[in-house]
């Protein structure tokens, strides 16, 4: 505290000396040059009090993100000498060897998502939304919740934390528990984004969904599951089983979403996006996975992290049957595709794991979603089939032969063929086993079989 007088037992003297007017902006533009020359910069809660008719700076130095922190051994000097202080007693004291490595042993960064954060407050905490998780996941505290206070609640669910002078909520907590978690973190929203002529097409129906995490992914997969999914059944007449598949199936389009909403980056601003066309659907989210996952684990279900982005996020969306959290969302996705019987999922990223985005294509033989507002199951006679054009095929595998790495689209413009119906055919082939696409769709290739 900057102008109070304590006397020789450390006992403050009132009433306070007082800070002049005329001080206030150069006092703090001095603490804003100390603070910079800390390694790395830190800066502490500043706060400019009237006490009894005089100015006092309060300063509040909670314990920062990125230690340890070295200051220069003499401010003055012109070559900054940068060590190590710890508090040892009641003496601050240069750090020796075995102590730095300590220090240093702590610069493990704090998950983002179990940050406290210095621009909310307890009461930004919702008691209404924290009983209803409590509630909801079975928890005795939910009984005891309506007489404890934000604070309390918080702290018995581990989303505050700090002296009780100044509590302060974790990340998680807004992030669960604040009706606008938004106004913390831009952009922790799911747009969801319809396109009925493909992505290139003119027209385009977009809807924003933002809220805490657990509504916004559930709402989200509610407004896809009623207005884009639905069902075909194929019957035939040599015998009595139908053919049922969806276009998409729910339980893929799930792990799908919820894992972007465990392993975004809630410090980037961009939302999650799920694009929605005739063809696919498309999961975006920012950044992409951990780089101690190889992508050919993944794309094989097999990739398990040994860090977690957002740990914290993690074990919510587990208490609520979201999540399994063990590194299980991609092989379920390429389970549950398989037993649709569609294509393969794609997951792709960039050499800086700068996104991740998931492909969902979509059933070869389903029947067309035209508008945002479907039937759930359309009911098809067994004419409708896909039956692969021996003519067409030809040409797609000798394309594939000369230009192993040709796309969809390219393939479609050389024959004069929609990319859905060369999507269809080529989905074809690769069930007959005459083709194997090796890759993502940027940067793989096909494989055409001797049999072809």
């Amino acid at each position: 505290m900057i102008g109070q007088d304590c006397d020789e037992m450390g006992i403050p003297v009132f009433p306070p000396k007082g800070l002049p007017d005329n001080q206030l902006d150069r006092i703090q533009r001095e603490l804003l040059g100390f603070c910079n020359l800390i390694q790395p910069p830190y800066f502490p809660m500043l706060s400019v009090e009237r006490f009894e008719d005089r100015n006092l700076i309060v300063l509040w130095a909670p314990g920062g993100q990125n230690r340890p922190y070295k200051v220069p051994k003499s401010v003055t000097a012109r070559k900054k000498d940068y060590r190590h202080y710890i508090r040892r007693y009641a003496s601050t004291v240069e750090a020796r060897a075995d102590d730095e490595r300590e220090l240093i042993s702590l610069t493990a960064r704090v998950p983002f998502d179990d940050r406290f954060n210095q621009t909310a407050g307890t009461d930004d905490l919702s008691p209404r939304l924290m009983e209803e998780f409590l509630r909801e996941v079975g928890s005795d505290l939910a009984d005891e919740s309506r007489e404890l206070s934000a604070e309390a609640l918080g702290r018995q669910m581990n989303v505050v934390g700090g002296p009780a002078e100044a509590a302060l909520p974790k990340n998680v907590g807004l992030l669960f528990f604040n009706d606008h978690p938004e106004r913390f973190f831009p952009a922790t929203q799911i747009d969801v984004v319809w396109f009925p002529e493909g992505p290139g097409g003119d027209r385009f129906d977009e809807k924003t969904f933002a809220g805490p995490l657990a509504h916004i992914a559930r709402d989200a997969l509610s407004h896809i599951h009623a207005n884009y999914l639905k069902q075909t059944v194929i019957k035939h007449s040599d015998r009595a089983e139908a053919d049922r598949f969806w276009n998409y199936p729910y339980d893929a389009i799930v792990e799908a979403v919820v894992n972007a909403v465990y392993h975004r980056s809630y410090e980037i601003r961009e939302p999650i996006e799920v694009r929605i066309t005739p063809e696919d659907l498309v999961v975006l989210s920012f950044p992409g996975p951990d780089r101690s996952i190889r992508m050919a684990d993944l794309r094989k279900g097999k990739a398990v992290s040994r860090r977690y982005r957002n740990r914290r996020i993690g074990e919510f969306l587990k208490e609520l049957d979201l999540t399994e959290g063990r590194s299980t969302g991609i092989s379920k996705i390429l389970k549950v595709m398989k037993g649709n019987h569609s294509p393969a999922p794609e997951f792709e990223t960039d050499d800086d794991r700068t996104y991740f985005l998931i492909r969902l294509p979509v059933h070869p033989m389903t029947v067309p979603v035209e508008n945002a507002h479907v039937d759930t199951t359309e009911t098809v006679p067994a004419k409708t089939s896909v039956k692969t054009s021996v003519k067409t095929s030809v040409k797609i595998i000798s394309l594939m032969r000369e230009n192993p790495q040709v796309s969809i689209p390219e393939i479609a413009k050389a024959i004069g063929r929609t990319a859905r119906a060369i999507e269809m055919q080529v989905s074809q082939l690769k069930a007959e086993g005459l083709i194997e696409r090796i890759g993502p769709a940027k940067g793989g290739y096909w494989v055409v079989k001797e049999d072809a």
